[in-house]
């Protein structure tokens, strides 16, 4: 009976770890961090949150209208907008960005445009969620743009322009 439920609770356990994880990062910290693979997944929600928005659009124009699948478009544009959230918070303001005072000087002012920089997309990912409108899919294009040349050195930079074309 101990062996039993000594195995459920592994398999459980390792469920649950598994499921928990698929795209986050821990918090031990670990030292492991993936920040051009970040900067590609908000490039790929935005993606998928703009032509989540235009089928959201051009479906009702059909005759008969299938809601079915303007739900799910309007569905996946949501949970795409919450995974941008996710990675904003979670990933580059709770682990990435470290936090300075006035008296860092210039490394301050920085920290400060880094801190904007990720509000106006918490902010646009929620407004993309709201509406149809693309600005904000440009926006957030614009504010995942103005993060990695923030955040990223010029080799950096460079390497994420030449491999990655959404960040150019």
């Amino acid at each position: 009976m101990k062996r039993s439920l000594l195995v459920t609770t592994l398999a459980l356990l390792l469920f649950l770890s598994q499921e928990s994880s698929v795209r986050s990062h821990c918090e031990i910290p670990c030292g492991i961090y993936g920040d051009v693979a970040r900067i590609t997944l908000l490039f790929e929600d935005i993606a998928t949150v703009e032509k989540s928005m235009k089928q959201v659009v051009a479906l009702p124009q059909e005759d008969p209208i299938n809601v079915n699948q303007v739900v799910r478009w309007v569905s996946n544009k949501e949970a795409h907008c919450d995974k941008i959230q996710h990675i904003v918070t979670q990933y580059f303001m709770t682990q990435r960005i470290k936090p300075k005072t006035p008296a860092d000087g210039d490394a301050y002012g920085k920290y400060v445009t880094q801190l904007t920089t990720l509000h106006g997309l918490l902010v646009h990912a929620m407004k993309a969620k709201q509406t149809t409108d693309l600005a904000h899919v440009q926006q957030l294009r614009a504010g995942v743009k103005k993060l990695s040349s923030l955040y990223f050195s010029e080799a950096d930079l460079k390497h994420i322009q030449e491999h990655h074309p959404q960040g150019k």
